[in-house]
């Protein structure tokens, strides 16, 4: 099963986008691939990686499968998506094969 990495600028269910801030050398589509971790344009929403096989520095990779996330920084006020944020958007052709 190919499924999409998920990567700096992809959307979040929550309408945030992810920012990369876990590594800074490994991009798929001219875009740094995001590894657990990786917060989101709200603030907060730590992604939470589903690879298990894939890492980039020692830091599992995240897919668009789609993988969850820690509540982000609008979700006292807003609640919804921002309470549970999960990837909405990975790349196109470069996939994880776990």
């Amino acid at each position: 099963m190919s499924i999409p990495v998920h990567r700096d600028t992809d959307s979040r269910s929550c309408g945030a986008s992810t920012t990369v801030a876990g590594q800074g050398n490994v991009y798929a589509n001219f875009l740094l691939i995001s590894v657990d971790g990786d917060p989101n344009s709200h603030g907060g929403g730590a992604l939470s990686a589903g690879s298990n096989k894939v890492f980039i520095n020692n830091i599992p990779v995240v897919n668009h499968s789609p993988d969850g996330a820690s509540p982000d920084a609008l979700c006292p006020p807003l609640a919804g998506d921002h309470c549970s944020p999960v990837t909405a958007q990975g790349s196109p052709d470069v996939f994880v094969g776990d």
